[in-house]
């Protein structure tokens, strides 16, 4: 009996649990509603998610509430604007339970976004210099009211609805994951505003700003309408089964590789290699013996195969290869891998091996940027057998040979694969930023050019549509974007600087952040971010609230011609012209043959007087012109002066 009287009410316990239906909700918010999220002050707030067909939602926050019914799977409510401040909570109910959000603050939401040098978290990244004192900046990175959501790099044929992510508060725990770009931004404008600063953060290195603009923006411009019909019947030929990429880049290869056509091939295990050159990997090209070079490189060694691996497979691990790679052992396709950023692992089979010297072969096909087999990380260079029992790995960083095939300046560019491209027209605005809509915002810090060097001219449009595009889809009006003009590096073309010059003073409610200071010519990742972020800073405070503050360098407005002499005016003179270092370096005047000649220059009040040995009637000046441009022309403010030409075209 007193067992009976034990176990019943564990009988009844069970069968409560099991016919008791779960109260778990069904309603899911977007992670962009989640614990620790900003929200934009001062405007209606759209907060939106999934939930079963017809289930009533409400969201109450701060005071706020409003209800509405799922349709299709989804749901969004609209909020009358909240107050600056928190922590609040939210509270999403359904018919069957409810979700809470804890922790969330109202103020300030501004997307972080461009290429690589947005890309750059604040700690140390592989292939890259450190930033500046990025251990005492971390150290000191105590700033509970600013935090960063991360965009998950992903490309799309078409506009999404959902992102991944969550909200992460900034600490010495977690702010060396934070862009540094963006945290410099937001901590600088966290101290001038005191409220809350929210980042998010959506970039992606290596990526032209046509990959950023939606596909119905690029239609409308020269020179994109074949490229967005091909990524179209790419999409239809996907959807309809009959896409083979694989075979278009086989005879992509087949038709510009000359590491295929010559007899033997160089994947063949007896190639004549005593002309190839060696090189010491993993590293990028670029850094030994192949700076600036995009195309096709062939890599090779050998390794003896231990009597004790006889008879089993082996498992080559090479790392990351920047960006696609097609591997052969003793003459056999071993594997192939398109992505700059993904560990190669790849299985030889016993057959394919054979007692004494084998030959690896790997050809790297790089499209842009950094190239070469790159980044062993965790997973070294090495073979391991599988064979089992204590048989040490073979390492295979060191010494390889390498020779190049192709240089894509010399041959067509390889078939675009848009399913894992993120250079593709639109992929990147339909996978990180339509994701985004219409989360409120108060402006966006961009940092991106560099991929769309050589095609200055055509960035003139392209760069304004992109900001017209994004201020259409989040429909708020010409929210304030602020961008980072290119740096000084080898690689970079006063064009490309210009073109960005030219698309500040066409484009209302936008500013530049000049950076001729604090530049590197020997790397396009310039470690000096702090000046970037406080520079994006100062404009935001002008722009976006209204303080009556200096912002931006000098800016050419005019030229004055007469005599010898040339006159040059300013705006944004910030309380008077200034040479930094004494002297005014980095200008160049011409006559009217167009022959530039370095020249002299003096301040005289608000003014630059330029003038030059040998070239009595100037009709043209131009400062900074160089893809590493020298020059000390600032305003009392601290701030540098633009490069610049008076003959634009």
């Amino acid at each position: 009996m007193a067992f009976m009287r034990l176990f019943a009410p564990l009988c009844l316990a069970l069968a409560a649990a099991f016919l008791i239906p779960e109260t778990r909700s069904a309603v899911v918010a977007n992670p962009l509603f989640s614990d620790h999220a900003v929200l934009q002050q001062g405007r209606d707030l759209p907060v939106w998610g999934t939930a079963r067909e017809g289930e009533h939602v409400t969201v109450s926050v701060a005071g706020r509430k409003a209800t509405t019914t799922a349709k299709d799977g989804r749901w969004l409510v609209r909020l009358p604007a909240l107050p600056e401040g928190g922590p609040y909570t939210m509270t999403i109910t359904g018919e069957d339970g409810a979700v809470t959000i804890s922790d969330v603050l109202v103020g300030e939401v501004w997307v972080c976004s461009g290429q690589s040098n947005m890309e750059r978290q604040l700690g140390p990244r592989e292939g890259q210099k450190p930033i500046v004192n990025w251990e005492q900046e971390v150290a000191s990175a105590d700033h509970p009211q600013l935090r960063q959501f991360y965009v998950p790099q992903k490309t799309a044929l078409s506009p999404t609805t959902s992102v991944a992510g969550k909200w992460v508060v900034c600490s010495p725990q977690t702010v060396a994951d934070f862009t540094a770009v963006g945290y410099f931004f937001g901590r600088d404008l966290l101290q001038a505003r005191h409220t809350p600063v929210g980042l998010i953060h959506s970039s992606w290195g290596g990526t032209p700003a046509e990959a950023w603009t939606s596909q119905d923006a690029l239609k409308k411009l020269p020179g994109f309408a074949v490229s967005v019909a091909e990524l179209e019947q790419y999409a239809a030929a996907l959807k309809a089964g009959t896409f083979d990429y694989d075979k278009l880049l086989g005879s992509w290869y087949a038709a510009n590789d000359i590491g295929l056509s010559q007899k033997p091939a160089w994947s063949a295990p007896d190639v004549d290699i005593t002309s190839w050159k060696s090189m010491e990997l993993p590293v990028f090209w670029e850094n030994a013996g192949l700076p600036d070079f995009d195309g096709i490189v062939w890599f090779r060694r050998t390794f003896e195969l231990p009597t004790a691996w006889a008879g089993g497979d082996v498992e080559l691990h090479l790392g990351a290869i920047d960006d696609d790679d097609t591997t052969w052992v003793n003459g056999v396709e071993v594997g192939a891998t398109i992505g700059y950023n993904i560990s190669r692992v790849y299985r030889v089979p016993a057959a394919v091996l054979k007692p004494g010297t084998n030959v690896i072969a790997v050809r790297v096909l790089d499209t842009g940027g950094w190239g070469g087999i790159w980044d062993s990380g965790k997973d070294t260079m090495h073979l391991v057998s599988s064979n089992g029992g204590d048989l040490a790995p073979i390492p295979l960083a060191g010494s390889w040979q390498w020779k190049v095939s192709a240089s894509l300046s010399d041959i067509p560019a390889p078939p675009a694969d848009f399913r894992s491209s993120p250079a593709g027209p639109g992929v990147l605005f339909n996978g990180m930023i339509a994701p985004l809509l219409p989360y409120p915002i108060r402006g966006v810090v961009w940092y991106q050019g560099e991929a769309n060097v050589g095609r200055e001219r055509q960035y003139r449009t392209l760069f304004p549509a992109l900001i017209a595009d994004w201020r259409r889809a989040w429909g708020e009006g010409d929210f304030p974007f602020l961008f980072v003009q290119i740096a000084p590096y080898k690689g970079m073309t006063p064009e490309i600087r210009e073109a960005q010059l030219l698309s500040w003073q066409r484009t209302p409610n936008t500013a530049m952040a000049v950076t001729i200071d604090c530049g590197d010519a020997e790397d396009i990742h310039p470690a000096h971010k702090q000046p970037m972020g406080a520079r994006l800073a100062l404009a935001a405070r002008a722009l976006a609230y209204g303080e009556k503050i200096e912002y931006s360098g000098p800016v050419f407005a005019s030229a004055q011609f007469a005599g010898p002499r040339a006159v040059l005016r300013f705006t944004h003179v910030g309380g008077g012209l200034a040479a930094k270092d004494g002297a005014l370096p980095g200008f160049t005047i011409a006559g009217a043959d167009k022959v530039f000649h370095p020249a002299g220059a003096v301040i005289e009040g608000e003014t630059v007087v330029v003038t030059a040995e040998g070239v009595p009637h100037p009709v043209a000046v131009r400062y900074g012109w160089a893809n590493v441009p020298v020059g000390s022309l600032f305003n009392a403010a601290g701030l540098p002066a633009s490069p610049f030409r008076t003959d634009v075209d």
